[in-house]
């Protein structure tokens, strides 16, 4: 007698396989990143020179730079301080009167010793796709050190290189505890609007005219 199959178990090794097949695609992204980025990431000792650093926005804690970004603020000032770079870019979000990341990072770098004319501000970093495609259109950054935690630094890579910046990724670490964890969550979703990004290079939210700063600190730089 023949034993009919167990068809129920059908649907849900299609399920299986559908959801293998969704991680497989959005995890694809993140990999792409990390493939992507090769020997171009690394520390601060490690960074060649190059004319700018860029610092991208990492939140205030009561108008002043969180932890994550004052460790990124000084990243860029060691690699002043070691004449690695001769600019730095501090890019974030000022969407609002009562919330100014570039401001906050200008004076932190300022109250270390940074000339104000080496600091220019990006009050339109809304994001790190507007950072990177601003600091070229805007700004005129060809070639960069750009600084960020490890878990999102290739994909500010990848995005700079994209907008048509020559760039090298130091990654600033950081105690692996809830926060780190979050950011690195965080990365999965951002890896795959990085890929959007890449693909439709879009506009960035504000674009406006060029600016004049970075010629003027490295104009600074060489009168010295």
């Amino acid at each position: 007698m023949r034993i009919p199959k167990l068809s129920g178990r059908r649907p849900q090794r299609r399920a299986f396989q559908a959801l293998v097949l969704l991680c497989g695609l959005g995890l694809a992204p993140s990999a792409w990143l990390w493939t992507d980025a090769g020997q171009r990431v690394g520390t601060v000792a490690e960074a060649p020179a190059a004319p700018v650093a860029v610092v991208f926005g990492a939140g205030l804690f009561d108008g002043q730079p969180s932890p994550y970004l004052a460790h990124r603020l000084d990243a860029a000032l060691t690699l002043y301080q070691e004449h690695k770079v001769q600019a730095i870019l501090v890019t974030g979000d000022n969407g609002r009167v009562s919330y100014d990341e570039p401001d906050a990072m200008r004076d932190y770098l300022l109250a270390h010793g940074v000339p104000p004319v080496r600091v220019v501000r990006d009050y339109a970093g809304f994001d790190t796709w507007d950072s990177c495609t601003r600091a070229r259109r805007v700004f005129g950054v060809d070639r960069a050190v750009l600084i960020s935690q490890n878990f999102h630094v290739r994909r500010a890579l990848a995005l700079c290189e994209a907008a048509g910046i020559d760039s090298y990724a130091v990654g600033v670490d950081e105690p692996h505890d809830a926060t780190w964890y979050y950011g690195g969550l965080r990365e999965i979703p951002g890896a795959v609007k990085a890929a959007a990004n890449v693909a439709l290079r879009p506009d960035p939210k504000l674009l406006g005219a060029k600016e004049p700063g970075i010629a003027a600190a490295l104009a600074d730089a060489a009168a010295r």
